[in-house]
């Protein structure tokens, strides 16, 4: 399953890039499994996923894009099912068609908080490493105890 479904999004990445008239050739040859009648009609809805996928990208339709990956998702998973040896050619393929895989992280994203309360730091986003809120290794003071006579005993 996760072997599929990183050829889904690896296939659909390919879709919007340069490179994708280099990789289909080699995705319709996987789905043909040899026989280049197969090839040949695989290579044609490859062709007419892209042009779905083109359009969707156009026009900010999410839901359309996450059709066509999970498409391409569930024939990569029938596949795998139906001859095993694919995977191994799948895992290298995939190897190979990497690198021409575009960075996804294009775009600008603007994020919003409103309404309740924050009781310290919201992060929103990816890819967050080495993140410290506060000083380190200091503890935050224990709740006030109104039986103590701190403030809360004071209202």
């Amino acid at each position: 399953m996760t072997l599929a479904a990183s050829g889904a999004t690896t296939m659909v990445g390919l879709m919007v890039s340069e490179s994708w008239a280099q990789a289909r050739a080699r995705i319709a040859a996987l789905f043909g499994r040899g026989d280049p009648a197969q090839g040949s009609a695989v290579e044609r809805e490859l062709e007419s996923s892209q042009r779905e996928l083109s359009v969707a990208r156009e026009a900010g339709d999410d839901l359309v894009i996450a059709d066509v990956e999970a498409e391409w998702r569930t024939r990569l998973r029938r596949l795998l099912r139906a001859d095993p040896v694919a995977a191994a050619e799948l895992r290298a393929l995939l190897d190979e068609l990497a690198p021409l895989v575009p960075d996804q992280a294009a775009g600008a994203v603007h994020n919003t908080i409103s309404g309740g309360t924050q009781h310290g730091p919201v992060v929103q986003g990816r890819d967050f490493t080495g993140l410290t809120f506060g000083s380190p290794g200091t503890a935050p003071p224990p709740p006030a105890d109104p039986a103590s006579g701190g403030p809360e005993s004071r209202r």
